[in-house]
């Protein structure tokens, strides 16, 4: 017995691991045999559907086959194989042809006494059945939907919901039988049933709103539909944008007193996640979870410091009463559990308490998962923005995390957290880079360590002994591989080009790089020796330390179009090629974007920043759709894009947004348009502009939109001329004309051919200055500053008004002007009464433009006196700049 057991247990695992497709076709003809073989049919059986879930392609003929051999199992009163024919209908039905002919049997099976087949009846009849056939079994589903039994009536609930898909008119009509099933004794009939209820209604705010009101009020008896009531009340509540004010909060809020642990957890959150939500108004729902965390159940202990980890990024305020909690919870044999409780208390704790925590953290830290190892160095990220003075502690327990096996995001998030360190805290810079050193010695991730090299190239010149960071970095020249080499040899040229001191030495390493293997390492070397040589700091500045700032897309369009064009007489123009454009932030907006961590997953903004790693960037897109519309052919490359403007308010009958694309001669107004009436069509759709001033715009084209159904978005678009006297700026009051045709609102079908003109008041827009300025960054800002020189310089001093700190009129004087900051000058340090702001653009037309603004802030008088002096290589756009400050 002992040895059976051993082979037993020797052969454990998938037995269904290795099927072969066609062996197991062939089995399946055992169906046809004479008598039936119960146990043969439900292990074939067993395969076939393995295989079809395991994504296994089968062709339509030998789909049909099977599924014909399968149908005659209907013969067999076995009560486990009869189930599995069921299983096998729905997953063939959308392989094989003729799957209708089994709709009697299933129809027989659906409507007899034997309560073993009536459920999976139902749902395999629902999955065959279109919108041709459901008339015919309309009266058995309305029957089954108020079934006295719970299996049966859940059954028919469940295929409703994948039936108002493809034929909602017909399951409208079931409300009345619907609601009664709310009503039923079973807990999940009763979630079920007002699941499909709110599907039908959700296209229509007011009923779902009544929806909530009344079941709110009739007290749901099943958890499962106590919670899913408080998920359309959180997301009424979200969509209205408000908070305790909302009528529906009071019924959230009364959940936090319901029996079910499920219900209260699910109110708690939904509270925590509401829109406008005060420290006041979580003092309830944070006290609910606070008494979770000593239950003796680990699923309600992790639910409860995870939703605490997720507040304490807003309201840390808030959860510092739950910290004595929480502290018992660092010794939870759940790791996943402890760690949500320190990074909760790094995010609330003082500052005299991190060298505590990050002691205990790293005594289990070995032993948790890849993700929440993340959620640990995200939170030492946050921790950094608010305590700098504790940057040692936090690198040393990072480094320590760097040597340690992990995987590629892991690793990832470190080197993101030391570099933010760096950029934040320049005390930290060389304890950070000299870490980052050590880190790419024995870097196996290309990608990262070429991340490295290229902060090296960028930072090591600022430091005290830039010197020490050559052997590093000339290092990965020897022994790496293509890509960082490649990137080696770049970091090697830019800290030559800013440390004219060591440029000799660099030149050899790059002589010594041009015997490599590799022709892109080879071509870089030679390139930047070449530059290096020339021994003039503008050249260098110009091809080494900035590097050319245009979007990729952008010139390949531009040098398909030039070499497509045929006219080779003039040289090709790179003041032509769109601009690649540098987000814009505050320091507010950056300190928000590190401090906002969730729990278990890594941060918004590295979700953001791994999303547009992977796509193009907004003004690409739009250069590409605008390249398709023909009207717009002759005005060529885009220049800019603007953020969308909204020209009407929220909860209107109309969604109206405008977007501002700049061109050489031309500017082209996207109104992008949304229909929120359901019984109405609007044809001929286009918005109507009225210059405000006398300004010369010239209205060339209106491109209006044919159709515009009930919560479709679409597109109309107006094409601008520039005034010939040279003007840049002007207003317009806007309207939306279109025609309206009156539609059904359950089919979207015009009611009639009947129409009427109508219009509707928009929000007035404005072209500005900033418009037409594409900002971006100089990495050697005082070298292109030099550069330009002072023949076409503006100097002018202001006084801002109502600006209380240095960051607030350092965000609004970038959003004004349009320039983009650079050498991250547009940081401002805490306690600070004067601040030096770089700034860099391109005006349209391809002149470059440079800005140095001094400020120094009055807090007395809430009053900012700044020095603006702005460089171009056109005098009218210098002052053109300096008057929009005025």
């Amino acid at each position: 017995m002992k040895r059976d057991k051993k082979d037993e247990e020797a052969g454990a695992g998938n037995p269904f691991a290795n099927l072969d497709k066609t062996a197991v076709l062939q089995e399946a003809r055992a169906f046809s045999e004479t008598p039936i073989n119960v146990k043969k049919c439900r292990l074939i059986i067993s395969k076939v559907i393995y295989m079809l879930l395991q994504g296994e392609t089968i062709g339509r003929t030998e789909a049909t086959e099977c599924f014909f051999g399968v149908t005659k199992l209907f013969q067999s009163k076995d009560g486990a194989l009869r189930r599995l024919v069921y299983l096998a209908i729905q997953c063939l039905c959308k392989l094989a042809d003729d799957v209708i002919i089994v709709t009697s049997s299933l129809t027989k099976d659906m409507t007899g006494r034997e309560e073993l087949y009536r459920a999976p009846a139902i749902r395999a009849l629902c999955r065959i059945t279109d919108s041709g056939m459901l008339q015919a079994i309309e009266r058995y589903m309305k029957q089954a939907i108020v079934d006295k039994s719970s299996a049966v009536a859940s059954a028919a609930l469940v295929s409703s919901v994948h039936l108002l898909k493809q034929s909602p008119e017909v399951i409208r009509r079931w409300a009345n039988e619907i609601q009664e099933a709310v009503s039923h004794d079973n807990p999940m009939v009763q979630y079920h049933a007002l699941v499909l209820l709110y599907h039908i209604r959700s296209s229509d705010r007011l009923a779902v709103n009544k929806l909530v009101q009344k079941y709110s009020k009739s007290g749901l008896r099943s958890p499962l539909a106590l919670c899913y009531l408080i998920r359309i009340a959180a997301k009424l509540i979200a969509e209205d944008d408000s908070g305790s004010d909302h009528p529906l909060y009071g019924f959230i809020n009364s959940c936090l007193r319901n029996r079910s642990e499920m219900v209260v957890y699910e109110a708690a959150s939904a509270l925590v996640n509401l829109p406008k939500t005060s420290g006041s108004d979580l003092s309830t729902a944070v006290s609910t979870l606070q008494s979770y965390l000593s239950s003796p159940k680990p699923s309600l202990r992790f639910a409860a410091v995870r939703t605490l980890n997720k507040i304490s990024t807003t309201h840390p305020e808030v959860v510092i009463n739950c910290n004595v909690d929480l502290e018992t919870l660092i010794t939870d044999q759940n790791r996943s559990i402890a760690t949500l409780a320190i990074t909760t208390l790094l995010k609330t704790g003082g500052e005299s308490s991190v060298e505590r925590l990050m002691k205990q953290i790293s005594s289990f830290v070995s032993e948790i998962s890849d993700e929440f190892k993340i959620v640990v160095i995200e939170a030492i990220r946050s921790l950094c923005v608010r305590y700098p003075r504790k940057h040692a502690t936090m690198m040393n327990f990072l480094s320590k995390m760097l040597r340690d096996d992990g995987g590629f995001e892991f690793k990832k998030a470190i080197v993101n957290t030391i570099i933010t360190i760096i950029e934040e805290n320049t005390e930290a810079k060389e304890y950070g880079l000299m870490h980052l050193c050590e880190f790419i010695e024995d870097c196996e991730h290309s990608a990262l360590a070429a991340k490295v090299l290229h902060l090296l190239g960028k930072e090591a010149a600022s430091t005290s002994n830039p010197q020490r960071y050559i052997r590093y970095i000339y290092n990965r020249v020897i022994l790496e591989k293509t890509r960082v080499r490649a990137a080696a040899v770049t970091a090697l040229a830019k800290l030559g080009a800013s440390c004219p001191q060591l440029r000799p030495s660099i030149e050899v390493l790059l002589s010594r790089c041009k015997l490599d293997n590799d022709d892109e390492v080879r071509d870089r070397a030679t390139y930047y020796l070449t530059t290096l040589r020339t021994n003039q700091q503008n050249v260098i500045s110009n091809y080494v330390s900035n590097n050319l700032q245009v979007s990729v897309q952008g010139l390949e369009r531009c040098l398909e179009a030039y070499v497509h064009g045929n006219d080779f007489s003039k040289p090709f123009d790179l003041k032509q090629v769109p601009v690649s454009s540098v987000p814009i932030t505050s320091a507010a907006d950056r300190k928000r974007s590190s401090l906002s961590v969730d729990a278990g997953v890594s941060t918004p903004s590295a979700a953001a920043a791994k999303k547009e790693e992977k796509k193009a960037s907004r003004q690409d897109i739009y250069a590409e759709q605008l390249a398709a519309v023909p009207q717009f052919s002759h005005i060529g490359p885009l220049f800019k894009s603007s953020s969308p403007i909204e020209l009407t308010e929220a909860e209107t009958e109309y969604s109206v947004t405008c977007i501002k694309h700049t061109f050489g001669n031309h500017i082209v107004l996207q109104f992008d348009c949304c229909n929120t009436l359901n019984d109405q069509l609007l044809e001929n759709v286009m918005v109507e502009l009225e210059p405000t001033d006398d300004a010369g715009w010239v209205i060339e084209r209106t491109i209006p939109l044919a159709a515009l159904p009930y919560s479709v978005k679409g597109t109309t678009y107006i094409l601008l001329g520039m005034p010939d006297d040279g003007g840049i700026t002007g207003s317009f009051t806007t309207t939306l004309k279109f025609q309206v045709k009156d539609v059904d609102p359950t089919t979207g079908e015009p009611e009639s051919d009947e129409h009427y003109d109508d219009t509707y008041a928009l929000e007035d827009l404005d072209i500005s200055v900033s418009d037409h300025i594409q900002p971006f960054s100089k990495a050697n800002f005082s070298a292109a500053w030099d550069q330009l020189g002072t023949e076409n310089e503006v100097d002018e001093t202001f006084s801002l008004p109502n600006q209380a700190t240095l960051p607030e009129a350092v965000a609004n004087l970038i959003k004004c002007i349009g320039l983009g900051a650079c050498e991250r000058s547009d940081r401002v340090p805490e306690g600070k009464s004067s601040h030096t702001l770089l700034l860099a653009g391109q005006f349209r037309g391809g002149i470059e433009i440079l800005s140095r603004v001094r400020l120094a802030l009055d807090p007395q008088d809430q009053t900012v006196n700044m020095n603006l002096i702005v460089r171009s290589e056109d005098n009218a756009v210098s002052e053109l700049v300096a008057a929009v400050v005025a």
